[in-house]
């Protein structure tokens, strides 16, 4: 009996131990594999890539593609040091542009809505803080789940 309560509550232990380091641990050290992109509105469009961690996506492959050509890319490129890419969409084409960068497995996807003669306004993607406690929440709940589980079938 003692040696089941023994390793039910070491199961218990090591599933609180890697919950608390995941509680203490930084956002962008645990997500850092996200991407997250921002636009500016300029005579130009700059696109900004850079990891959750902050750090710029250097050299990212871009490919721009223009409304109504989801399969043949307008423009591609690649991002700057600081994981920058300008472009000037076509005013004779309105409509919703999209706007993929990757690197090495990592990437999204931004949409800019382009009116006749004029660039759409502002716009960022990535997760918010909320999605991001959400999903550590889920990831703890789901160690512990898995341990509990694990001390049970031992009986």
């Amino acid at each position: 009996m003692q040696s089941k309560f023994r390793s039910l509550s070491s199961t218990c232990l090591v599933g609180f131990a890697v919950a608390v380091c995941l509680i203490i641990l930084p956002a962008d050290v645990a997500l850092a594999h996200g991407a997250e992109l921002q636009y500016i509105e300029r005579s130009a469009i700059e696109i900004t890539a850079r990891y959750d961690s902050g750090v710029p996506m250097a050299n990212a492959q871009v490919a721009v593609f223009a409304p109504g050509s989801p399969a043949e890319p307008w423009l591609t490129g690649t991002c700057d040091s600081e994981g920058q890419f300008f472009f000037t969409p076509d005013p004779e084409i309105p409509g919703l542009w999209e706007v993929q960068v990757r690197l090495a497995g990592h990437g999204d996807l931004i949409r800019i809505e382009v009116a006749e003669n004029t660039i759409g306004a502002t716009g960022t993607t990535g997760f918010t803080s909320l999605q991001k406690l959400l999903m550590a929440l889920s990831v703890i709940w789901g160690l512990i789940g898995t341990a509990l589980y694990f001390s049970r079938r031992q009986r």
